[in-house]
């Protein structure tokens, strides 16, 4: 044993012990919630001292996830609300930070990272000393601020490790050695595990290994593909990221051995308590990530910003061999679970206005930072969507649906979509109109062709970076694209929003406002955060018409609308988003359409700044709201001679040559 190891085990001794003294002693205001840490604590050191599978995996699930999950979460320290309640505005609201960072020890503990789980341990115990002091908010605020401040760089390598770095780690062992039989495996991540996950892994499981075969081939020739259409070369890389829900490993096991074939090896991520990328599992309760989204209010300042940016500047440096083999990205996403409406409480931190601008200028910054060890023009990337059981009793069925949207011919939508494409290439601009209680009416200006012949402004997407097939999209001007993008209601990132209304001024957002809250501040203050991301505005950086009319039916049918990911719903009729182009950071690479022309339109007049101003050229967002068929009126290409071409009337494709899309509508 080194002697650092060594020191870490003579630590974890004295922790442990001190911990399991707490667990019987502890009393008073702060007792029962003392002991429900001391026994997360107690119950990590179970995991920690089991072989590797070994041990109650389902009863250690429910104790470590019981607190937050199932109805519990309103009565649980973890809820800012409640631990104001019970201990006060001040205390409580440090109390319920420090409950939260307890809980990222749960996966160190499966993944057997024991220094970690003892730091946690450490600023618990750190904690409880603290209660004792004369003033104990200031002395929490202060050590959660020094912890944060002396571990950041750790946290950060590790996070950078994972996402460039393949190893042969748990998540790796699980995909690629478990006996899918026992779905015990499902418990070894140590993420929340429900009938979401057993029944997927269940369904996924039964299927032939051909099946699965050919659902990861969709998805990895999508990942292949991408890098084709961007002319960039697969050969020169060496690891892609996979992003999962957990129960879908038959199928990413399938995966991991295609990207191989092709020279790549998997690198996987985790997710932490209140941020889902990487290998996800359902969330024990959606309010309980809605509540934590600004922990980091409780202790951002400028010195901060400043001292992450430095060593993500030094990280990026360090991993730049690493860096440069990064190919990229490929996800699977999932769609079906219970719709969302987040319940705004103002004990959850909150930015200050300073807090805001550190905030964005850090995920910025950070960016470009990034952006210049691993350019957007040098990697790519593929999503993918399925459901998942929570969907309902037609979860097969809808399953094999979604297989058969996700692997349309599209040579056939090539052609519907070239059609498209050549009468808006004839464009000035755009208007695109809503219908009945829909109130959108907009007008989208386009870049001027200089070599119609050989340039084009728009993208003819097919099924590769997004998958499935459906939709043509461009960056559009700024200067001239004017009016209200309205959608009666609508899903973003998981969020729903009421009658959401967006005002455009020259391409940047002018006003906005939804009706999910009786208050007009509250509503306004929704969208700021969750749609402009805390800034005062945002420019539209792409408008694209969807096509996927078969995507569309497969909603209504089942009456799954609401519940489609953007990367479905995003091909279920025209679109528009706020914030960064689709080519952020790669607008100088040359792309070409199947027919040869050029992509010319790829930056507006913001992104065009990054050759004088870049912090003010890029936003690091883009969210895409989609008008569906059955609210969208027309969309009518002006030329500037003054003639008019409708690509869709009343919500139905009259183009010629696309009117097939009406088929599956009619």
């Amino acid at each position: 044993m080194s002697e650092n190891m060594s020191i870490v085990e003579e630590r974890y001794g004295l922790a442990i012990d001190r911990i399991r003294e707490l667990h019987t002693e502890a009393a008073g205001a702060y007792g029962d919630y003392i002991r429900q840490v001391c026994r997360m604590f107690l119950t990590l050191h179970d995991i920690l001292e089991t072989p590797d599978g070994g041990g109650p995996l389902r009863e250690w699930n429910k104790i470590l996830y019981g607190d937050i999950a199932d109805g519990a979460y309103e009565n649980s320290y973890a809820n800012p609300a409640h631990a104001a309640k019970v201990f006060g505005a001040g205390i409580g609201k440090y109390l319920c930070l420090y409950y939260v960072r307890f809980r990222d020890a749960i996966t160190a503990a499966y993944e057997g990272d024991r220094e970690e789980v003892l730091l946690r341990m450490e600023l618990f115990l750190q904690m409880v000393n603290l209660l004792d002091e004369e003033e104990p908010e200031r002395a929490l605020r202060e050590a959660v601020y020094y912890f944060i401040h002396d571990y950041d760089g750790e946290q950060m390598e590790k996070s950078l490790r994972r996402m460039l770095c393949p190893e042969k780690g748990l998540v790796y062992r699980l995909v690629m050695e478990s006996d899918f039989s026992n779905l015990d495996y499902l418990y070894r991540y140590g993420e929340y595990v429900t009938e979401n996950e057993i029944k997927m892994a269940m369904f996924l499981s039964s299927l032939p290994e051909e099946t699965l075969c050919a659902m990861a081939r969709t998805y990895t020739e999508g990942y292949r593909k991408g890098f084709e259409a961007a002319g960039i070369d697969l050969s020169q890389k060496k690891t892609v990221q996979i992003r999962y829900h957990i129960g879908f490993e038959p199928m990413v096991r399938q995966a991991v051995r295609q990207f191989e074939a092709m020279g790549l090896r998997a690198v996987f991520t985790r997710k932490t308590n209140t941020r889902a990328m990487g290998v996800v599992s359902t969330s024990p309760d959606k309010q309980y990530q809605y509540d934590h989204r600004y922990d980091d209010a409780l202790y951002l300042n400028k010195a901060l910003v400043s001292e992450r940016l430095k060593t993500a500047e030094r990280l990026f440096e360090k991993y730049r061999e690493e860096a440069a083999v990064y190919a990229g990205p490929a996800v699977i996403e999932i769609f079906g679970e219970k719709l969302f409406v987040p319940v705004s409480r103002p004990e959850s931190p909150s930015y200050t206005e300073e807090q805001e601008a550190l905030s964005v200028g850090y995920t910025r910054d950070y960016a470009l930072i990034q952006n210049r060890y691993i350019p957007q023009d040098s990697y790519s990337f593929t999503i993918i969507a399925y459901p998942i059981p929570e969907i309902g009793e037609q979860f097969e069925e809808i399953f094999r649906e979604t297989v058969r949207v996700n692997t349309l011919d599209e040579e056939k939508y090539r052609r519907i979509q070239q059609a498209l494409i050549d009468a808006l290439d004839e464009g000035d601009y755009v208007c695109v109109t809503g219908r009945g209680a829909n109130c959108t009416n907009l007008r989208v200006q386009l870049h001027r062709l200089e070599n119609p012949e050989s340039q084009t402004n728009f993208e003819n997407c097919l099924a590769d970076v997004n998958i499935p097939v459906g939709e043509v999209f461009t960056s559009p001007l700024l200067t001239g694209t004017s009016g209200t993008l309205h959608v009666s209601r609508v899903y973003l990132n998981e969020l729903c929003y009421e009658n959401l209304e967006l005002t455009f001024e020259d391409g940047m957002v002018k006003d906005y406002t939804c009706t999910n809250y009786d208050s007009e501040e509250e509503n306004r203050r929704y969208i700021k955060e969750n749609v402009l991301h805390n800034r005062e505005t945002l420019p539209m950086g792409e408008f694209a018409i969807g096509t996927n009319t078969t995507a569309y039916v497969m909603g209504r049918r089942y009456g799954i609308e609401a519940k489609l990911p953007i990367l479905i719903a995003e091909k279920t009729g025209p679109h528009f988003a706020v914030g960064d182009t689709c080519y952020s950071m790669s607008e100088d690479v040359v792309l070409h359409n199947p027919d040869g022309k050029e992509i010319i339109a790829k930056e507006n007049e913001r992104s065009a700044l990054r050759h004088t101003d870049i912090e003010k050229a890029y936003f690091n967002c883009h969210t895409d709201i989609t008008i569906p068929y059955d609210e969208l009126g027309d969309i009518i290409v002006f030329t500037k001679t003054g003639k008019t071409i409708t690509l869709l009337q009343e919500g139905r494709f009259v183009l010629p040559g696309t009117e097939s899309l009406n088929e599956v509508l009619d």
